[in-house]
């Protein structure tokens, strides 16, 4: 695995973990939703984010949560492309588009973006066409069928973590096929995308497994409905349970956290870091 991923004019270095930003420029978001719909609101927003150490900013334009809405792809690329054009014109970060449409892809990144972030691992259509012509770093993530908003209807495995783990093969494998280059994908197991409480902690104890696919690993853990199960807390009372999930992903080898809360989880990363290389 490629210690630097090169994203579009920008550099992410993976020798340590980083942190990835939560910017949802939607109305009915789990957790911000509506918060950040105008470019300025958003721009302040990631503006916070880059000065507490955010390494790449995640804007979407879809809410991803069980039961939420479907959005079109121009009123999705509406709310994005604006967003994405000011953040990479104004701020020295990378920008990540989480999407899964294939114009909305190509669009972010003519305005910008040097990252694609996909719930649906470019299974949609025309998306693995977009993303390789696309030229950017690509993260795959899993999921349990292809639709958010039916994804937690009734998740089965037979061994959650190898079922997740054959899945992004088979799609890294896809990509490749695609002319994607290996060293421009990056894997997520996609917790709490059609998993339950038991199958989320598992996926986080045993994260380390999924290093056998030899890609960059990121994992988004802020805020989940799984936090809320154990400790019987809020969406916004989940940051103490966030901070002890993105710890323990960065002990087991993730090396992107995404996050609501940055300067929090920037902290607690960095202190994970340096117990475990401390020599």
């Amino acid at each position: 695995m490629s210690q630097v991923l090169q994203c579009a004019d920008r550099q992410l270095d993976l020798t340590c973990p980083q942190v990835m930003g939560i910017l949802n420029v939607t109305p009915d978001s789990f957790s911000d939703g509506g918060l950040f719909i105008s470019v300025d609101a958003a721009l302040i927003q990631a503006r916070k984010m880059v000065a507490e150490a955010a390494a790449i900013i995640d804007v979407g334009g879809e809410s991803t949560r069980p039961g939420a809405t479907a959005v079109s792809e121009q009123e999705e690329l509406d709310r994005v492309a604006p967003v994405v054009e000011a953040i990479a014109r104004e701020l020295p970060v990378i920008v990540s588009v989480d999407t899964s449409k294939a114009r909305v892809m190509s669009e972010a990144v003519a305005l910008g973006a040097g990252l694609i972030n996909d719930v649906r691992a470019l299974r949609g259509p025309g998306a693995l066409q977009a993303a390789s012509d696309a030229g950017v770093p690509v993260c795959l993530m899993h999921m349990a069928g292809d639709d958010p908003r039916s994804m937690q209807e009734d998740p089965h495995y037979v061994d959650v973590v190898d079922d997740i783990i054959r899945f992004l093969r088979g799609r890294i494998q896809a990509c490749e096929a695609a002319g994607i280059p290996a060293s421009q994908l990056l894997i997520d197991p996609g917790f709490g995308f059609g998993k339950r409480v038991a199958h989320n902690l598992l996926i986080v104890q045993r994260l380390h497994e999924f290093l056998s696919l030899d890609k960059p690993l990121l994992i988004g853990v802020s805020r989940k409905s799984t936090i809320g199960a154990v400790l019987d807390r809020a969406a916004d009372e989940r940051l103490p349970g966030s901070l002890a999930l993105a710890t323990m992903a960065c002990q087991e080898g993730a090396n992107i956290i995404r996050a609501h809360d940055v300067a929090a989880t920037v902290d607690a990363v960095k202190m994970c870091h340096a117990v475990m290389t401390a020599s």
